[in-house]
């Protein structure tokens, strides 16, 4: 008898690992947006205070002289301007979202000072074009803003 091959021929084995479609190769020409909910903040080890405020014109200057005077408290004297500056015109800002309240943190690490202004008015938009530009032409080295439930939150960084 004759030797036949085996009819129908073996299958190959599969593949050990599936294969994968290729990686979608990302568009340089337009840009995407990942929007995520904002994170508590905190901060921590490192000096600290933080003062909750009526919303009021007033609280301008009662805003001013806390963070002044807390800056002399922990040593810097020479940012007095600048701290009292930027601090108002956060303060402002908030002030102008039309809350019942706001809250101002303050912070220093390094050398450098955060000071943060919470407006706590839901529903508002990130900010105006006008106030982070103003914030850096103060002499922030940085400065930022975001919303959430809890309202407005802006900051700014200065180099002390």
């Amino acid at each position: 008898m004759e030797h036949h091959p085996d009819y129908p021929p073996k299958t190959p084995p599969p593949p050990k690992r599936p294969v994968q479609p290729p990686r979608p190769t990302p568009d340089t020409k337009t840009a995407t947006v990942a929007v995520r909910g904002r994170h508590r903040m905190n901060i921590s080890n490192r000096r600290a205070a933080t003062w909750g405020l009526e919303s009021a014109p007033w609280t301008v200057t009662k805003a001013r002289t806390h963070v002044v005077d807390q800056l002399h408290t922990w040593g810097y004297r020479e940012v007095d301007e600048i701290a009292g500056d930027v601090t108002a015109l956060l303060i402002r800002t908030a002030v102008d979202d039309g809350g019942k309240r706001v809250s101002l943190h303050l912070a220093d690490q390094r050398a450098q000072a955060l000071i943060v202004v919470l407006s706590h008015r839901t529903g508002l938009a990130v900010t105006d074009e006008q106030v982070l530009p103003g914030v850096a032409a103060l002499g922030a080295s940085s400065c930022g803003a975001d919303t959430a439930e809890d309202g407005r939150r802006l900051w700014a960084v200065l180099d002390l």
